[in-house]
Formats: C-alpha cells, sequence, structure tokens
C-alpha cells in the first residue's frame, strides 16, 4: 500500500489531546480512513515520549496512553526504516539548513524523497517545507 502523504507528530499528538484540537487535524484524521501516512522511524519514540511527558505532567493517566497507542495502532501509518548513513548526512544538513531539530527534519526529508505533501501544525516546519517546495497537506 503506497502512502498519501508524510504526517508529522504534531498533528498526530494534537487527537490525543483535547485543549490541542483543530479542524485540519481532525480532517487530517478524517483522510485515514481511506488514505495512508508515512512517518519516519522516530516517530514511534516520539510518540511514546510525549505520552510519557504528558503523565509526568498529570495531563493523562496510564490507561489513557495504553488507549491511544492502541487507536494509533489501527490508523493506516506506515513507519519507514532508511539506512543510519545516508539519513543521519541529509537530516543534519537539512536540519541546519532550515533551523529545524534533527526529528523535525525527519518529517521534511521523507516527504522530499518520497515526493509526498506533509500533514504538520508546526510552524517551523511549514515554514521549512514551503523553502523547500514540499506541498502542505490540505485534508
Amino acid at each position: 500500500m503506497s502512502a498519501s502523504f508524510v504526517i508529522d507528530n504534531s498533528v498526530v499528538m494534537s487527537w490525543c489531546f483535547k485543549d490541542e484540537i483543530s479542524q485540519y487535524a481532525d480532517a487530517v484524521l478524517d483522510r485515514l480512513q481511506d488514505s495512508t501516512a508515512l512517518v519516519p522511524s522516530i516517530w514511534p519514540l516520539e510518540v511514546v515520549n510525549v505520552l510519557l511527558v504528558a503523565e509526568r505532567k498529570k495531563r493523562l493517566r496510564e490507561a489513557d496512553s495504553v488507549r491511544f497507542i492502541t487507536l494509533l495502532s489501527q490508523l493506516p501509518i506506515i513507519v519507514e526504516y532508511e539506512q543510519t548513513g545516508r539519513l543521519m548526512h541529509h537530516v543534519l544538513t537539512l536540519a541546519r539548513a532550515n533551523k529545524l531539530s534533527s526529528y523535525d527534519a525527519c518529517y521534511l526529508d521523507l516527504s522530499m524523497r518520497n515526493g509526498l505533501p506533509i500533514a504538520t501544525i508546526d510552524t517551523r516546519l511549514i515554514e521549512a517545507a514551503k523553502k523547500t517546495d514540499v506541498p502542505i497537506f490540505m485534508g
């Protein structure tokens, strides 16, 4: 199954927190009913980290985190694994050029390599996508 777009963790995690709900994130989730999203190999670790931080800050209970991971596992999200050497070199260059974190640069790199739009609500990532001619996914 080929992917229709790359989805950034900023969108995915907004589904978990009621105070971060947005029409855009909801539209992306709706599109996953008939589309498939692609994420870089760091994505599962990012999801878990956000959940752990939220638990420590008492925004979520452990049961909420488990339920959210269970729901995510039912969505058509494909994790792409990349060769480390190429990835590290390219992501470092991309992150520097666009003033991104290495994590955000991974999503941008994935969009660029696959010729796919990116679904994100991260302002810096949106700016970098525009700068590199990566289309923003419009749901």
